[in-house]
């Protein structure tokens, strides 16, 4: 037993330190995209200003140079986040706009955002934000008056069925769209109720509100300008 042990070949020699595990190295675009992920999760839990180079480059695991040749710094990440958020945002909207009566594409707007904030939760807390820098696709502002767009030709078309002046659609989409965006800052906290019962009172205020407008609505009170 003990000849065997001291002549086996596989026993590493006395003199010889055994060897480490060779770490995978990743190739540029994955650890561009792990950058990503992971300063999108920083600035969901801590904004821009909480969130420094030094913490982002020690959870990936690397040295902050490294941050700084992917992206010129914590700036450059965090604009392409912004972008990459709100391009994805914009891109659920419209492209859930698929039904053809009126009041089923308001359905599937709510849901859309709804659905944004449930499965991309930390880029919609980054969104709501203040954005600290410009961004190439703008502001969360725009974004919203972006996606009102898109509502407003469904209500320019109601409107018209209606006798109603289209022109005013643009005013009635914004005030629609940000009711749902900002019911959906309210509900990315509570999570209450469920995602369809939310959906489903939204559009019922806005569907029976459009319901029962009046054509040339007047003010009550003493103020006019």
């Amino acid at each position: 037993m003990i000849d065997a042990v001291a002549t086996d070949s596989s026993s590493t020699p006395s003199n010889e330190k055994p060897r480490r595990a060779r770490r995978t190295r990743m190739t540029g675009a994955e650890r561009r995209q792990q950058l990503l992920e992971i300063g999108r999760t920083l600035f969901a839990a801590k904004g821009f200003e909480g969130t420094s180079v030094e913490e982002i480059a020690a959870k990936a695991g690397v040295s902050k140079p490294v941050v700084y040749e992917h992206f010129g710094g914590k700036e450059g990440l965090y604009a392409v986040v912004v972008d990459r958020e709100m391009r994805r945002l914009l891109d659920m909207v419209t492209g859930s706009l698929t039904a053809g009566h009126p009041r089923e594409l308001c359905e599937q707007a709510a849901f859309a955002l709804l659905d944004y904030i449930e499965e991309y939760t930390d880029g919609f807390r980054i969104l709501v934000r203040d954005s600290p820098i410009p961004q190439s696709t703008g502001s969360f502002a725009s974004l919203i008056s972006d996606i009102a767009t898109q509502v407003e030709d469904i209500l320019g078309r109601e409107f018209k069925n209606r006798g109603f002046d289209a022109k005013l659609a643009p005013l009635y989409a914004q005030a629609l769209v940000g009711m749902v965006a900002l019911t959906g800052q309210w509900w990315l906290d509570v999570r209450r109720p469920k995602k369809a019962e939310v959906a489903a009172h939204l559009v019922n205020l806005a569907w029976h509100g459009l319901d029962g407008l009046e054509p040339k609505p007047r003010l009550i009170g003493h103020r006019k300008n």
